[in-house]
Order: C-alpha cells, then sequence, then structure tokens
C-alpha cells in the first residue's frame, strides 16, 4: 500500500481548483452538439443468446459524428424499463454483443456506449472511430494527450459529450424508462460516469444514480506526482519531451478532471476504491468520492477493496451494484 492510510483517505478533500467558466464550457459543449440531428437507431440484431434481445445502436455524438453501441432488453422485454448505461475501461469498446449483458440478466435495459478511437482490447464488429480534425494533434502513443493543450481540441471532450449523447439517444427508445438512469462503468468508464452524472443537471437530464468502479480520469495532478503507471504515465511522457505545455495541459485537464466534474452532480453514488490500486491510486478517487456532489446530493457510498489492485471488487462489486441498483429502482416504483 503505497497511498494514504484509510483513515486519511476518508478525510482527504483536496483543492483542485475549477476554471471559472467551467460550467459555461460544458454548457455550449453540449448545446453545440445538440445542434446536430441525434439520429438514433436501434436495429435488433441475432446476438445468439436466448434470454437476452439485443439492438444494434447509432447515434450522433460529438460533431455530429456517428457512435456506436448496444441497448440490451430481457427476451420479449415491450415496455419501457430501468435502465443502466454503462461506459467502458481505456482500451476497451462495446465489443461483441454477447460480451457485456449482466444488467439485462438482472431484468433491466442494458446501453452499453462504444468509445470513440478504442476498443481494441475487445476487438468486436464496426467500432467508432475518432473521426475528428483534432485526432492527428501531437500526443504521445494512447489517448491521454490528444489536444491536451486547449480544452476545445481535447480528446475526452469528444469521449464526454458522446456520454451525454448516450443517454440522449438511450431516452428514445421505447425498451427505455427516461425518467430512471443509472451510469456505470469501471476504470475510464467509471471516469466517464462520474463525468455524465455531472454534465447531467447542466443537459437537464435526471439520474437516479452513478457507481463508477475503480474511476480513472480524476485529480489528475496527484496522479502525475505519484504514479508512473499508463494511461496516466501518457501524460508524464508527453510533458517530459513538451516542457512548454505544463501549464496549458494542467488547465486542460481541470474541466475534465473527476474531481471538478463530480461536485456538479445530483445523484446518488455508489464508488469503488482499491488500496493497492497503482493505476488508479487510491487518493484520487477518494479526492472524486469526498467532493462528489458538493453542490447536490450527499447519498453516498464506497465499497474498499483492501489487497486489491486495479481489477477491484470485480464479481463482488458486481453483488454490491446489482443490490444498490435494485435498491435505487424499487425506491422508484413506491
Amino acid at each position: 500500500m503505497f497511498d494514504l492510510s484509510l483513515d486519511k483517505l476518508r478525510e482527504y478533500r483536496p483543492d483542485v481548483a475549477a476554471p471559472a467558466d467551467l460550467v459555461d464550457f460544458w454548457r455550449r459543449s453540449i448545446e453545440k452538439a445538440r445542434a446536430d440531428d441525434l439520429s438514433a437507431s436501434f436495429t435488433p440484431i441475432d446476438n445468439k443468446l436466448a434470454v437476452i434481445d439485443t439492438y444494434d445502436v447509432t447515434y450522433a455524438g460529438f460533431g455530429g459524428s456517428p457512435v456506436k453501441g448496444w441497448l440490451h432488453v430481457p427476451a420479449g422485454a415491450t415496455g419501457p424499463l430501468p435502465t443502466v448505461v454503462q461506459y467502458h475501461g481505456y482500451s476497451g469498446g462495446r465489443g461483441f454483443p454477447h460480451a457485456t449483458t449482466l444488467w439485462a440478466q438482472a431484468g433491466y435495459a442494458h446501453f452499453v456506449m462504444d468509445t470513440r478511437g478504442q476498443g481494441y482490447s475487445a476487438g468486436g464488429p464496426d467500432a467508432t472511430p475518432d473521426d475528428t480534425p483534432y485526432a492527428g494533434l501531437n500526443h504521445t502513443p494512447g489517448f491521454m494527450t490528444l489536444g491536451i493543450t486547449d480544452p476545445e481540441t481535447y480528446y475526452y471532450r469528444r469521449v464526454f459529450i458522446d456520454a451525454v449523447r448516450a443517454l440522449d439517444a438511450a431516452r428514445t427508445s421505447p425498451l427505455v424508462d427516461p425518467d430512471k438512469l443509472i451510469v456505470t462503468g469501471g476504470s475510464q468508464g467509471g471516469g466517464i460516469s462520474i463525468a455524465a452524472a455531472g454534465l447531467a443537471p447542466i443537459a437537464g437530464i435526471e439520474l437516479l444514480g452513478c457507481a463508477p468502479d475503480v474511476p480513472f480520469l480524476c485529480h489528475f495532478q496527484r496522479a502525475l506526482q505519484i504514479t508512473d503507471k499508463d494511461p496516466y504515465g501518457e501524460i508524464t511522457r508527453y510533458l517530459k519531451g513538451f516542457r512548454h505545455d505544463v501549464d496549458a495541459a494542467l488547465t486542460t485537464l481541470s474541466y475534465f478532471d473527476g474531481v471538478n466534474l463530480g461536485r456538479l452532480a445530483t445523484a446518488p453514488a455508489l464508488f469503488s476504491v482499491a488500496l493497492m490500486d497503482a493505476t488508479c491510486p487510491p487518493s484520487t478517487v477518494f479526492a472524486a468520492f469526498n467532493h462528489y456532489g458538493a453542490t447536490g446530493s450527499e447519498q453516498k457510498d464506497i465499497e474498499v477493496y483492501h489487497y486489491n489492485n486495479h481489477e477491484g471488487g470485480q464479481t463482488y462489486q458486481q453483488l454490491a451494484q446489482l443490490d444498490w441498483f435494485a435498491g435505487i429502482f424499487g425506491a422508484t416504483e413506491k
């Protein structure tokens, strides 16, 4: 265990400065994206599964670019269902339709968003390209430094807007109850979940919950100081070479930091953290957790896995989420 003690982690509330125009930047980004026709489509496919129906999803994300996804529902479902929107970890994507169906197995609609430019660790059909003019800017190998000197061009602006548009798209399906949405994901997917929860109020979307698992993209400056593990290591390698870009890069990252975006969230949250995690250090996760909902909901909890690295709780955390999701969705039925 290389980070702070658990007692100190529970009290760790670092001063992570947010840009003065944080909300305006994201409101403008969302409005710009919504100027494009959403063009959400849901095409039934043969997923080779007897108990799950799957729809091939396409919708317009950042810049109007087509983003892919899956919508899984219990076989034969016809009416609006409580829905879990899932975002993927770094290098992951929607993959094959049979690969990720847990929340549909639990009886919910399960919307799986592809991550533009990624997906190589998952394989599968029709990956989503990062087809914007910004995709070729100077960067180290990977995605962490694409356009990092300006928030307008940074890669995660595109991904976070795709995540909000995924909520817009999910809400158009007759299989989805638009008033019963939870966002979740692990690692990068956890960071995207926190961003989606923070941006949802700006976008006029009410979420019932946010469940980030060992989240990435939180408290960047701390991560750069205490771990050399990738993907944070991509940023340090970039700044090792482009020394003159340090201030610009850190300013850009402040617009995307899960600490700053999580403060804007109002939905209840269930986090998880692993105390031996050198990829997403515990202090970076607790920084986001302790600040989460500072302007809204304080209904939050965190599952702590003392002897785990970045794998976190895995099936243990899924079990905790199954119980938590059932409680959240069940409470709305009363």
